[in-house]
């Protein structure tokens, strides 16, 4: 549900509001289920890298509570509105947010934390048409030639600690690029187990989008879950979506 006035939506049955920068990206249905993919715990900390306004990590903390969040974010005014929405919703004590450019963060920078999670832009700069919206071209990634989905998955490595995660939502076409990138550059594998889970627009189509969650130094190989359908032949939600998107359940297994 969305307040066209002041750009507020609410999620998870309107149990967390969000402001948003009017003309920039606007939090989507893929925003929840990367923040019900993440295995995080209570007592445990998350990352959201390119965190907008907060969506994903704000919907985290909800989900999971004795959590805390560090949101990283490129642009000023999506990390004051994701303050704002931190703080509307009473998660500010439990979350910070830095504005910088995810590729610049090194380990001295911030902490190492036990879970990443990240929505990278789904079109590369140099194979999209731009936005006309400035500030939807940069948030969706259009506007630098030079940043790619290892960039990405590089900054999370940097900061995952022990046999932390990572948990990224991005289009099916495009797993064979993330998995290569869980690789280092010279080919050495960095993730230990990986879980690539579907997300079907419906009942008996083919996924448009998936959730990989990869460990750090974890043992285990690759595998392909179930997966979730997200509507039925009506256009309602299935069973299992609903769970999700409106009671904040977390996507299976964790």
């Amino acid at each position: 549900m969305s307040d066209e006035n002041n750009n507020l939506i609410h999620v998870l049955d309107k149990h967390v509001q969000l402001h948003h920068a009017p003309g920039g990206f606007r939090t989507s249905m893929d925003s929840i289920m990367l923040a019900a993919a993440c295995p995080v715990k209570a007592g445990q900390n998350v990352l959201d890298l390119g965190c907008g306004v907060g969506s994903a990590g704000l919907c985290v903390l909800y989900r999971t509570r004795g959590t805390e969040l560090l949101g990283v974010d490129i642009q000023a005014d999506h990390i004051e509105l994701a303050q704002k929405n931190a703080a509307l919703n009473d998660m500010a004590e439990r979350s910070s947010f830095l504005c910088a450019d995810i590729r610049d963060l090194k380990r001295n920078d911030i902490d190492t934390f036990d879970h990443v999670i990240c929505n990278p832009p789904y079109k590369e700069a140099g194979t999209h048409k731009h936005s006309p919206s400035p500030a939807k071209a940069q948030a969706m990634g259009h506007a630098d030639e030079d940043i790619s989905l290892r960039s990405w998955i590089d900054c999370a490595w940097r900061h995952i600690k022990g046999q932390g995660s990572l948990t990224i939502v991005h289009e099916a076409e495009q797993c064979d690029s993330i998995m290569h990138g869980l690789y280092s550059a010279r080919g050495g594998r960095r993730f230990g187990r990986v879980e690539i889970i579907p997300l079907y627009p419906r009942i008996g189509s083919a996924a448009k989008r998936v959730i990989i969650r990869a460990w750090k130094h974890k043992k285990g190989g690759s595998r392909i879950l179930y997966g979730i359908a997200l509507h039925n032949t009506d256009g309602s939600y299935t069973s299992e979506a609903d769970a999700i998107l409106r009671g904040g359940q977390a996507l299976f297994p964790i």
